[in-house]
C-alpha cells in the first residue's frame, strides 16, 4: 500500500478533528494559543493513526474511534510539552521548531499540558455520554484503557523511572520494562482502544495488543539509536542529548548493530501477530515496517 498517501489522508482528519476540539473548548487566548501551537505543529500523528487503523482492522468505522484518537495525541503533546521543560530534558527544539516554554513561557507551557490532558479526558467523556446507551460500557473500558496507560501505571511512571535512573547503569530487562510504560503504554492504549471501539472480538483484540506491544518497544528502540545517529534537521530535535544526559538506552546498553537487530526481531513479531487479519489490516503491517526504517 501507499503508505505516504494513507498517513497524508489520516492527518488532515486528525488535524481537522483536533483543531475543531480545541477552538470549542478553549475559551482563552491565553490558553488557545499555547494550545494551537502545540498541538498543530505538525508530527508524525503515529499515536492517532494507530487507533483508527486498529478500528478499520477489525472492520469497524474509522469515525467511532477518532474521538479516541484526538484524545490520545492531546495526552502525547502534553507530554512532550512537560519534558521539554526546564525541569526534565530542557530541550529549546521540538518538530523542527521552538519548543512550548521557548515560544511563550515556562507556565504557559505547564498550564497548556496540563489543559490538554484534561481536556482529551472531556472528549472521551463526552463522546462516552452521547453514545447510546449500550456503547457507554464500551466507552468506559477505553476511558480505563487510555488512563491507566497515561498515568502512574503507563507512560509517567516510565517518565519517572527514566529520570530516577540517569548515570545509574540498570539491566536490560529493567529497560525494557521502563520503555514499555514510557513509550510503549501509550501506543498499546492507541491500538487496543481503536480496536475496542470498531468492535473486535476478543482474539482480534488480544492480537492487536501483541502487535502493539512489539511496535510500541521497538519505536523507542529505534529511538535511540537515531539519537544517536540521526540528522538533527531531519528530526527536527537535538541529538546526542541521552548520552549527555547518562540516560540508559539500547544503544548504550547493547551497541547499535544489536539494537538494529532487535528492532528488526520486534517488528517481525508485530507482523506475526497480524497473520490473522485481511488486507484491512494492511495499515498497521505498513506502519510496522516504517517504524523500524524511519529516518525521524
Amino acid at each position: 500500500m501507499d503508505l505516504k498517501s494513507y498517513l497524508s489522508e489520516q492527518r488532515i482528519g486528525i488535524e481537522t478533528a483536533l483543531a475543531r476540539y480545541i477552538e470549542q473548548n478553549c475559551p482563552s487566548r491565553h490558553l488557545l494559543e499555547p494550545m494551537e501551537y502545540a498541538i498543530m505543529s505538525g508530527g508524525k500523528r503515529l499515536r492517532p493513526v494507530l487507533c483508527l487503523a486498529a478500528a478499520a482492522a477489525v472492520d469497524g468505522h474509522q469515525d467511532a474511534a477518532m474521538p479516541a484518537a484526538c484524545a490520545i495525541e492531546m495526552i502525547h503533546t502534553y507530554s512532550l510539552i512537560h519534558d521539554d521543560l526546564p525541569a526534565i530534558d530542557n530541550d529549546a527544539l521540538r518538530r523542527g521548531q521552538s519548543t512550548c516554554h521557548i515560544k511563550f513561557d515556562e507556565a504557559s507551557a505547564i498550564l497548556c499540558g496540563d489543559a490538554l490532558l484534561n481536556l482529551a479526558f472531556e472528549v472521551l467523556s463526552d463522546a462516552g455520554l452521547k453514545a447510546p446507551a449500550s456503547h457507554c460500557q464500551t466507552w468506559l473500558q477505553v476511558i480505563d484503557t487510555i488512563g491507566k496507560a497515561s498515568g502512574c501505571r503507563g507512560m509517567i511512571e516510565g517518565q519517572a523511572r527514566d529520570i530516577a535512573n540517569e548515570g545509574i547503569k540498570i539491566s536490560r530487562s529493567e529497560l525494557q520494562a521502563l520503555h514499555e510504560l514510557k513509550t510503549g503504554a501509550l501506543i498499546r492504549a492507541s491500538v487496543r482502544s481503536g480496536a475496542i471501539l470498531g468492535g473486535g472480538a476478543e482474539q482480534q483484540v488480544t492480537h492487536l495488543d501483541r502487535y502493539a506491544k512489539s511496535i510500541g518497544l521497538a519505536f523507542q528502540v529505534v529511538d535511540d539509536i537515531l539519537n544517536v545517529t540521526g540528522d538533527p534537521i531531519e528530526l527536527g530535535k537535538a541529538v546526542g542529548t541521552d548520552a549527555a544526559r547518562q540516560k540508559n538506552t539500547y544503544p548504550a546498553l547493547m551497541g547499535l548493530e544489536a539494537s538494529r537487530k532487535f528492532a528488526d526481531t520486534l517488528i517481525n513479531s508485530a507482523l506475526q501477530a497480524l497473520s490473522i487479519f485481511d488486507n484491512n489490516a494492511d495499515p498497521l503491517r505498513a506502519i510496522a515496517q516504517y517504524i523500524v526504517e524511519r529516518k525521524h
